[in-house]
């Protein structure tokens, strides 16, 4: 019996070692990915129900393709933040993949700091910046806990979230399943869908050096590789959950600021929108958190080389400023405005710095590596 139980925690723990960075992925995409639905708004829903839902699985490929081949990367050469993982990739060059991931974690902070006052407005009828300040404060706290208390939290909130947007998603097609049928079979697709998915994938894929932490833990090529694939199939099914929900508001709520309150509020139950927001609030935590410690990581890098301590009240410190100027920019900016003009830009620079090395000369190090024949 002994041996049965240790054989069924040994599973349990290689299953857990592979699913984790892909549920630490879906939980910092989300509240900059899909959380609030205006992103989904921006990139998809333009191609009409059918297009936007084909770009949402090209964005599914290019994730499980190019995290298949990062998470591999970072095993063989041992790079859990992003600075060595870049340095490894671009070597000298590696400071380019910096510049673009502090801008684009500057928008995302500022997106989430928009969408939480947006949504502390509208279910609270306070002012926008107490959403943003709440967020900034959270944000912090966990930070100041660490790696552990992070990565707990990330995996346990996405499951959660999983459970709330599939809940949501079958309210919604009980509800409203003749529209979204309706618009599903009229097979609209419109544009340049293949684009968008890729520029999409591209610009959260700024995701990956928040996931670094917690790769050490996948041993064998087949785990990292595996992991990887799941990752992207896990990050975007919620996000195909609020498209489907999405479409019956669809062509009106693509105008939304924050079209998933629009949803909720069209189902005329309080207590589910109380916690829906909780938990989508809960994403934007998570997401902020995500960014945050993967810089606090790099710094840590930089600090245990000259042997030094990076304690959590410099991590406290660097996260409360880098929060305040996001939360700056999202009040002068708005979250139509940021997600319209930044997205779109940064993701071509995420295709020539992230995508484009690592399926090229990240692909030819892998193929070479013979380090596990050896060990």
């Amino acid at each position: 019996m002994l041996k049965v139980n240790a054989g069924s925690d040994t599973r349990f723990a290689a299953v857990s070692r592979i699913l984790l960075p892909g549920l630490v992925f879906q939980s910092v995409i989300v509240g900059g990915g899909y959380g609030t639905g205006r992103e989904i708004a921006e990139f998809f829903l333009g191609h009409g129900p059918v297009g936007g839902l084909l770009g949402m699985l090209v964005a599914c490929l290019v994730w499980g393709l190019v995290l298949s081949v990062a998470f591999e990367f970072a095993r063989i050469t041992k790079s859990y933040n992003y600075r060595d993982f870049f340095q490894q990739l671009l070597g000298r060059f590696w400071s380019l993949f910096e510049v673009i991931y502090l801008l684009i974690a500057l928008l995302v902070l500022a997106v989430l700091g928009a969408g939480a006052g947006e949504m502390a407005s509208s279910a609270l009828g306070v002012s926008n910046d107490v959403g943003a300040l709440t967020l900034m404060l959270a944000v912090s706290a966990l930070v100041y806990f660490g790696s552990k208390a992070i990565e707990r939290v990330l995996a346990m909130w996405s499951v959660l979230l999983y459970l709330v947007y599939a809940f949501f998603l079958i309210w919604i097609v009980s509800a409203f399943g003749q529209d979204i049928g309706h618009q599903l079979g009229a097979g609209e697709v419109t544009g340049n869908w293949t684009l968008d998915g890729v520029r999409y994938a591209a610009y959260n894929l700024n995701a990956l050096a928040a996931v670094l932490f917690v790769l050490p833990a996948l041993k064998t090529r087949k785990q990292a590789i595996g992991s990887g694939f799941l990752a992207g199939v896990i990050g975007i099914v919620p996000g195909i959950f609020v498209f489907i929900a999405m479409l019956a508001q669809y062509p009106q709520i693509t105008q939304m600021p924050v079209p998933v309150t629009s949803l909720l509020q069209s189902l005329n139950a309080l207590w589910f929108m109380l916690i829906f927001q909780i938990v989508l609030f809960g994403t934007f935590i998570e997401t902020g958190t995500g960014i945050i410690h993967s810089i606090n990581e790099r710094i840590a890098s930089v600090l245990a080389e000259k042997q030094q301590a990076f304690n959590p009240n410099r991590r406290l410190l660097l996260a409360v400023c880098i929060l305040l100027v996001a939360v700056f920019l999202a009040g002068k900016v708005g979250i139509i405005n940021l997600i319209a003009s930044g997205y779109g830009l940064l993701s071509y620079g995420f295709i020539v710095v992230v995508l484009l090395p690592l399926l090229t000369y990240g692909v030819w190090r892998i193929i070479r590596y013979r380090g596990d024949e050896a060990e």
